[in-house]
């Protein structure tokens, strides 16, 4: 085991990535009677009899559980809850690096709904908010959909919503640059799992002009007798155009790609798209499309790789969206509140806009403080605020 060291991944990762450290000092015996007994017991009776003194007295308020079952690690797939853990880990390092929240990853051996959702509802008083990560679809919609009617703390799934956000934040720039707003553009979402579901929501409703989303079997539409409920209500909403076919089928003439599901795409595909035309190719480690093939014929590419410009991140979003939820007490992370998140975001980019630099980078110092005070403010507008 000693010669997995000499990969850096793994000298990095020994021990783990996290540690408990104490905000107070216990140097004596009176630091002592107040940190723990008697003087907790004061601060406990306290709690019990106004329960919501638990904000001010703990650090509940400043705390997030990270939560997957490991079902969707990744690229990687149903790795399990152990394997998952460097992961979680490492989310819970960013909420912290990027926003200064607390995080606590909790990796569940289950799989079945009603058992996350039950474990996840008990361990919820000792939380301010719940991150999902890395369950899998469709059973993630269910998750994350019932926990948000139990629970009165935000609820997030952040491979659905961190993903839609830094989309749309980088796909308004993309438009103000190629001249255009989103209601002029046709797009296609590969991919129909957790964040192409996301995406392809949110970007139905900041107004996209037409979106046509594709599975493993093509374009998604209301003739396909093969869908589950969320693919269905999805064919509702989308597809004016009436694409059938594959995906690349469905590029012709697109404004937009966007690629979220692993597979790949030619050339000859991304070169039949309309002119300035806007590929994000997100899938990791290897994008849909090889960039540089890409940049022959769009006028904007971005990936999800920190290799490329025009990175997208979900640590762009979620770090500040909790920050801000947080700050606030909301009782939940609204539609609005997400939508905020976007437009601050893409806000940061500014005058400096171009092709190459549509989204910020996550060590901008600006991203988290604009996302922080743009979601606290619309939670406020929303009325979710507890404070």
């Amino acid at each position: 085991m000693q010669s997995l060291d000499l990969d850096p991944a793994f000298a990095l990762h020994r021990g783990g990535k996290l540690e408990v450290r104490s905000t107070v000092p216990v140097h004596d015996a009176d630091d002592l009677s107040l940190a723990y007994t008697p003087g907790v017991a004061r601060v406990c009776t306290a709690i019990a009899g106004n329960p919501d003194l638990v904000n001010d007295y703990t650090w509940v308020s400043n705390v997030v559980a990270v939560v997957s079952d490991g079902t969707a690690v990744l690229g990687l797939g149903d790795i399990g809850p152990a394997a998952a853990m460097p992961v979680m880990e490492g989310k819970a390092l960013l909420f912290k690096q990027f926003a200064g929240v607390d995080a606590v990853p909790i990796c569940i051996d289950c799989t079945d709904v009603d058992a996350i959702v039950e474990t996840v509802v008990r361990l919820a008083p000792s939380f301010g908010g719940i991150n999902l990560e890395d369950i899998s679809a469709p059973r993630c919609f269910e998750v994350e959909e019932r926990l948000r009617a139990l629970l009165d703390i935000p609820v997030f799934h952040d491979d659905q919503h961190g993903t839609a956000i830094v989309v749309l934040a980088a796909l308004r720039n993309a438009a103000r640059l190629t001249g255009r707003s989103l209601g002029d553009l046709r797009a296609v979402v590969a991919g129909a799992g957790a964040s192409g579901v996301a995406v392809s929501r949110m970007l139905l409703n900041a107004g996209i002009g037409d979106i046509a989303v594709s599975d493993s079997k093509g374009v998604i539409h209301t003739g396909r007798e093969d869908l589950n409920a969320v693919k269905r209500a999805l064919a509702r909403d989308t597809n004016k155009a009436g694409l059938s076919g594959p995906t690349e089928q469905a590029l012709a003439g697109a404004d937009v790609f966007v690629g979220l599901s692993g597979s790949t795409v030619s050339e000859q595909a991304i070169a039949a798209m309309a002119p300035d035309s806007i590929v994000f190719a997100l899938s990791n480690p290897t994008p849909e499309v090889d960039p540089a093939v890409a940049g022959r014929h769009a006028r904007v590419v971005a990936t999800g790789r920190s290799d490329y410009p025009n990175q997208i991140n979900n640590v762009l979003a979620f770090p500040g969206v909790f920050r801000g939820a947080l700050d606030v007490r909301a009782t939940t992370i609204t539609e609005n509140m997400k939508v905020a998140a976007a437009d601050a975001l893409a806000a940061v980019v500014g005058n400096d806009l171009a092709e190459t630099y549509v989204i910020p980078s996550p060590f901008d110092t600006r991203v988290a403080s604009a996302v922080i005070a743009a979601v606290a403010r619309q939670a406020r507008e929303d009325g979710v605020a507890r404070k």
